[in-house]
């Protein structure tokens, strides 16, 4: 979900094995946050995968078909799992600060903290996590588990630590192996 790490994980990543990082919300959105289509999203993608022999991919876009791209194709999945009372102040933060700096995400965009706060409507990331957290988390859980998959290692992370841990252990297997 939103504000766990994905990205900053897989750009590290990226680095570690001298891939291409590909963000898959910039590939998403378009100017205006406007949604690409599904078949735009999946052609984008491919061509991210297909230009780099190792990439590191943040994101997932399950409802758009996007795992049977890069889940097919990679090799590992990682799961960052943070518990809601670590990743909802992270996200109140990064939405805050990208707002108060006027941040250019994707295309034109920009946060508009105000629509985050009507926590109903389908345009407010934090309702979006308050509304959908733990039913995410039993989702991922079986896609996790679906044997379709079972090529891939697996790596279920929960709490920060864990992931400085498994960035620690990729940074010393690359030193060993290099």
């Amino acid at each position: 979900t939103s504000s766990t790490g994905k990205s900053t994980l897989a750009e590290h990543l990226a680095t570690l094995i001298d891939g291409a990082y590909i963000e898959l919300d910039a590939l998403f959105w378009l100017p205006g946050w406007q949604e690409s289509t599904a078949e735009d999203f999946q052609t984008k993608v491919r061509a991210a995968t297909t230009a780099s022999p190792r990439w590191a991919v943040s994101g997932n876009y399950f409802s758009k078909g996007i795992p049977e791209i890069t889940w097919a194709e990679g090799d590992t999945i990682i799961w960052i799992d943070l518990p809601f009372r670590t990743l909802f102040p992270r996200l109140l933060r990064r939405t805050y600060r990208r707002w108060r700096d006027n941040e250019l995400l994707w295309g034109t965009n920009r946060e508009n903290v105000w629509e985050h706060f009507k926590l109903w409507s389908n345009d407010s990331l934090p309702g979006y996590v308050i509304r959908n957290h733990r039913r995410g988390r039993r989702r991922q859980a079986e896609r996790f588990a679906d044997p379709r998959w079972s090529h891939l290692q697996r790596h279920h992370l929960q709490s920060p630590a864990e992931v400085t841990q498994f960035l620690d252990q990729v940074e010393r297997e690359r030193a060993t192996n290099a």
